[in-house]
């Protein structure tokens, strides 16, 4: 008896339940326009063992466990979905295209970006004035990522002021073209359509386009744009209104030259790209952006001269970036790792740069150069031996000086990797090769050393990248003096 009183009692919360979310949920959704979203609700999920079983929209076989529940509009319009270990907006919708119902839009967005919680994203509700009708609308950005003028000036202006332009007491239909033959004027007229009129006349900005979908309108808003929502419009517009701070392009920090350009790239990919098109001035330089990465969305430029470069190159660089199946990418190095080709030995495969005319000269001789947004460097591809030991002013000298250095270089890096190894073989295995006086020399400052040459050998290279660590990481004001005593500690070892 007690049994079947707790299932009534149970029946009843479950239908009292339905009852007060349904009428919250249709509140969200215009009286008038019900019948468009053919919104229904699913019935109360109930507990079995652990099991769930929810019925869902046109009849679908929506079999889920641990209570997992869905609904979906007749037309893909939004879906809504709850993933295990999900503890916040359990019930929120997941929409593709954007609603032409404005509130609609605007409770969408406030779930999305948890208005209630960020204090930096800005949604201004106005009300829209074209051909003497007013139209419910909104702009949606972010605070500090924006530049207020141009959203006063350029978007709301335009949008709430009555003027000339979008004043009108009838309906008048938009001349394309006019005819006069023998005194019969022809005309030609396109009907008036709320959508082309705004982005065609009412929007004096620069970059306007159209998107349909929220994904490509929250990408808009993230790097800086903002929003325009219309209501009755199934479209809204990206205006780009960027405004954030970042920094100017200055000298260069790692690659400096006496002679030649003192410029450098910056975090901002397209003040990177202007300053290859300056240098460059060709029409042939194709600057094609991809996307990179599922959640960060970095935007990436890949460069080259298409009348220069090998059409396969280009093709096998656009296969590797555009086939990465990461969530962030969020440098340079990251990207060179991920595209590069496995060896064993580790030997680069890329160049990495810092300077447009560097980039430029890559260029010009056929190479492709790729650019990150948020990194201040460059990757060009492929890289040869000989651009690892070339530098950036060997242009501005004569090629018998260049020349030189750059065998310099080689000589540098010859005994850098085999000076170690040669002093151990000679002084353990080879002391013939060493002269009397030297040898003696050698065996007097080693006759305390209770250590093999080898390990003396590990611990200085050891104790040279530990000094050089220390160097880079530490604040700047403590790197030199760090330096200078690592060398006196060495120098007083090794005496």
């Amino acid at each position: 008896m007690s049994l079947s009183n707790t299932e009534n009692k149970q029946n009843k919360d479950n239908s009292n339940f339905k009852q007060i979310l349904t009428e919250k949920l249709e509140n969200i959704f215009d009286a008038s326009k019900r019948h468009d979203y053919n919104f229904t609700l699913n019935e109360p999920s109930k507990k079995n063992n652990n099991n769930s079983d929810s019925n869902s929209y046109n009849n679908s076989n929506a079999n889920s466990s641990n209570n997992k529940s869905g609904y979906n509009s007749s037309n893909s319009n939004y879906t809504n979905t709850s993933n295990n270990g999900k503890t916040q907006n359990e019930n929120s919708f997941e929409s593709k295209n954007i609603f032409d119902n404005l509130d609609v839009s605007l409770e969408y967005i406030k779930e999305k970006y948890n208005t209630s919680i960020n204090s930096d994203i800005i949604i201004r509700e106005f009300t829209l004035t074209a051909r003497n009708r007013q139209y419910k609308a909104m702009l949606f950005f972010i605070d500090g990522m924006v530049d207020s003028e141009l959203i006063n000036n350029n978007v709301l202006e335009a949008l709430m002021m009555r003027n000339r332009a979008n004043m009108f007491n009838r309906d008048q239909d938009q001349v394309i073209s006019e005819a006069k033959t023998n005194n019969i004027t022809v005309r030609k007229v396109k009907k008036f359509n709320l959508e082309d009129y705004i982005f065609d006349s009412l929007l004096p900005q620069n970059n306007v386009k159209k998107v349909s979908t929220f994904s490509k309108a929250f990408e808009g808003v993230n790097v800086g744009n903002c929003l325009l929502f219309v209501d009755t419009l199934s479209v809204a517009f990206d205006i780009d209104v960027k405004g954030f701070k970042q920094r100017e392009v200055s000298t260069p920090n790692n690659e400096i030259i006496i002679k030649g350009p003192q410029e450098a790239f910056v975090e901002n990919i397209r003040t990177n790209t202007s300053l290859l098109r300056r240098l460059v001035n060709s029409e042939h330089l194709i600057i094609e952006n991809v996307e990179v990465g599922k959640i960060s969305k970095t935007k990436c430029a890949i460069c080259y001269i298409d009348n220069i470069a090998n059409s396969d190159l280009v093709s096998e660089v656009k296969y590797r970036i555009n086939n990465l199946d990461i969530d962030s990418l969020l440098s340079s190095g990251e990207l060179e790792q991920l595209i590069e080709e496995n060896n064993k030995y580790s030997i680069p495969q890329m160049l990495s740069t810092e300077r447009p005319d560097k980039t430029t000269k890559y260029l010009y001789s056929g190479r492709v150069a790729v650019l990150i947004s948020g990194n201040p460097y460059c990757l060009i591809m492929p890289a040869t031996l000989i651009d690892f030991i070339a530098s950036p002013e060997d242009t501005n000298l004569k090629f018998q000086f260049s020349n030189f250095l750059k065998f310099l270089r080689l000589l540098a890096i010859f005994i850098t990797l085999f000076l170690p190894a040669l002093y151990v073989a000679v002084t353990d295995f080879h002391q013939e090769l060493l002269p009397t006086e030297l040898l003696f020399a050698l065996m007097a400052s080693r006759e305390n050393v209770p250590f093999p040459v080898i390990f003396e050998i590990l611990i200085m290279e050891i104790s040279f990248e530990l000094i050089r660590e220390a160097g880079i990481r530490v604040p700047s004001p403590l790197g030199s003096t760090i330096g200078i005593v690592g060398a006196l500690v060495i120098r007083t070892s090794c005496g």
